[in-house]
This record gives structure tokens, sequence and C-alpha cells, in this order.
């Protein structure tokens, strides 16, 4: 369904929706803003990794929604 006349806004928080639906760009939200933007192996690498490692490896102060 790739065209110059198409474009898709997917909200998601599971990779294996993404094995089918291959994105051009991927941006990651924390606390209600992007904090990252890349491409399709930035969503596999927040799926291995975790949000943790992500927010410690950008230097944010976020507690997130899984932690005490």
């Amino acid at each position: 369904m790739r065209g110059d006349n198409f474009g898709v806004l997917m909200i998601t928080h599971y990779q294996r929706l993404l094995d089918y639906i291959v994105p051009d760009v991927v941006h990651i939200m924390m606390d209600g803003r992007v904090v990252k933007d890349g491409g399709p192996d930035l969503a596999k690498k927040l799926e291995k990794e975790g949000c943790a490692a992500l927010r410690d490896e950008l230097g944010l102060d976020i507690k997130l929604v899984d932690e005490n």
C-alpha cells in the first residue's frame, strides 16, 4: 500500500505488528512527548532493551508505569 498519496499514522506497543507493516519512520514517545526518532531498527531495539534502557540512555527523569 505504499504510494506518494498514501500515509498512515499507526500507534502501537506491539513489535509483532511491525513485523508485517514495516514503518519508514518510528517515533518513541515518553511522558507525552517524542523523545527519539529513527527507522524500523529503533522499534526492534526498544523491544529488545526495554523502555527503561532507552530512558536511561537519553538521560530522562521519567518514572515508567511499571516501576515502583
